[in-house]
Formats: structure tokens, sequence, C-alpha cells
């Protein structure tokens, strides 16, 4: 009965060392690509303040976060795949 239980506690202690190492791999990425959204909502606040909302400082901002919030969604739809 023990050695059952120190097998099992072995096989679960092994699942989670090496079950969580890819996750952590893919979080680290979405963190970068949401880190790069949030600067681009930053800079477009910027433009909006600096210049006006309807500007055209700011249209192009807000067409950089459409391209970072896009960029995004592609990786995360890859890695979705990728584990399928």
């Amino acid at each position: 009965m023990k050695r059952n239980l120190k097998m099992l506690a072995i096989v679960l202690g092994a699942l989670v060392m090496f079950g969580g190492a890819g996750t952590a791999k893919a979080d680290g990425r979405d963190d970068a690509c949401y880190r790069n959204v949030r600067q681009q909502e930053r800079e477009l606040n910027r433009a909006v303040e600096r210049h006006g909302f309807n500007s055209r400082q700011a249209d192009h901002e807000r067409r950089d976060v459409e391209r970072a919030r896009e960029k995004c969604r592609i990786i995360h739809e890859r890695e979705r795949d990728r584990y399928r």
C-alpha cells in the first residue's frame, strides 16, 4: 500500500513539474504581447491629451493599438491550435 502511494506521489509530482513548464512559457509570451498593447494604449491616451480626440495623431495611435491587439489574437490562436 505504501509503495503504491509513494509511486502515485512521484507520478503526480512529475506531472506538476513538467506539465506547468509549457504553460509558463506561453503565459510569458502572452504577457509580452499584452504589455505591448498596454504601451500602445498609453501612447494613444498621450496623443489624445496632446492633440485631441479626433486628431490625426490619435487616429494613427488607434491604428497602432488595433494592430497590436490583432497580433496578440493571432499569437493566441496559433498557440491554442498548436496544442490541440
